[in-house]
């Protein structure tokens, strides 16, 4: 991780970063989705007792390993940057930030338009809270 990541999130910083975060969890979210349908696809083929189903069921095995790479490859990505994930399915996201002298969490999901919530370290997306 960068020293810049490192630094605690502002709200101007993570807006100015948002596209570069955006593009990383519409990547993570798709892979993501790939990952699990793969992996519902290779339990039925490996559970059936045909050749076709084993050879298919070793084909869905290399794709569901392979996805799982890319999911990594994404969140480290962000915890490069010092985002963290908190929902593959959802991309949701949290930036580490400060909040009148206190560590917090700016949050931010795929599909917003910016940063416009924080919430408390254990508050989670539950605890959410507009922006000033």
């Amino acid at each position: 991780m960068t020293e810049l990541a490192l630094m605690p999130w502002t709200v101007e910083r993570a807006n100015r970063a948002l596209p570069l975060v955006r593009r990383i969890a519409d990547d993570l979210v798709r892979a993501y989705a790939e990952w699990r349908d793969l992996v519902e696809r290779f339990e039925v083929a490996s559970t059936s007792n045909s050749t076709a189903s084993g050879e298919e069921a070793l084909r869905l095995q290399r794709e569901v390993q392979r996805l799982a790479g890319e999911i990594e490859d994404f969140v480290q990505e962000l915890h490069d940057l010092g985002v963290e994930c908190k929902s593959f399915e959802t991309g949701l996201l949290d930036f580490p930030s400060e909040r009148e002298g206190r560590p917090v969490y700016l949050c931010w999901q795929r599909g917003e338009p910016r940063v416009a919530h924080w919430h408390e370290l254990e508050a989670g997306f539950a605890g959410r809270q507009p922006l000033d």
